[in-house]
C-alpha cells in the first residue's frame, strides 16, 4: 500500500503538513521536502524511518 514518492517545498509542506503526514501514515508515501529547489529532507512511513535507525545501530549503513 506505498503510493510513489512525490517532491513538495517547504512553503508548501507547512500549508498541507496534515495531508503530509496522513500520506505518510495511511499510504506509505515519501514526501521530500525541497528548498530552492533541492532536497533538504524527507516525511517517511514510520516504519522506513525505524528500519533506518535499526540499520543504523547493527553497523550497516544507514541511507541518508
Amino acid at each position: 500500500m506505498n503510493e510513489e514518492s512525490i517532491e513538495m517545498s517547504a512553503a508548501d509542506t507547512r500549508r498541507h503538513l496534515a495531508e503530509v503526514l496522513n500520506a505518510a501514515s495511511a499510504r506509505g508515501r515519501i514526501t521530500y521536502i525541497t528548498s530552492r529547489g533541492r532536497r533538504v529532507a524527507a516525511v517517511v512511513p514510520l516504519a522506513v524511518a525505524e528500519a533506518a535507525e535499526v540499520a543504523g545501530k547493527d553497523g550497516k549503513d544507514a541511507p541518508r
